[in-house]
């Protein structure tokens, strides 16, 4: 069992790998693609770990185990950053359109009194 559990695993830490390299890179194409890959493998990994006993693992696999772990927070943490620059990113490119499509009618001064 800790055998095709370790496997998962190997799995799982090769898709994080990939996203996290085509984030690094800014290569957006694959990764719905991977995100896919990645909710497969954690299924895969979750139905596996159901008929574990957790007593039984040995040291080698709760070592595996965390270092899933922390890898798996790492690629949390930069899709976060990810998203926040691409909030950031959209924000501006709304306040740009908004911005060339106003003619100054409803523009506010700088006391905040709107000015025709």
């Amino acid at each position: 069992m800790e055998a095709v559990l370790t496997q998962a695993i190997n799995r799982l830490e090769a898709v994080l790998a990939g996203e996290t390299m085509a984030l690094q890179a800014g290569d957006h194409v694959g990764l719905g693609d991977i995100a896919n890959r990645k909710n497969q493998s954690l299924l895969e990994l979750s139905r596996i770990s159901r008929g574990l006993d957790a007593a039984a693992m040995s040291d080698g696999l709760r070592g595996r185990i965390g270092t899933l772990r922390s890898r798996l927070d790492d690629n949390r943490r930069l899709l976060e950053l990810h998203i926040e620059a691409t909030t950031e990113v959209a924000g501006l490119i709304a306040q740009s359109i908004a911005d060339a499509e106003s003619d100054g009618t409803y523009a506010v001064t700088s006391r905040g009194v709107a000015v025709k």
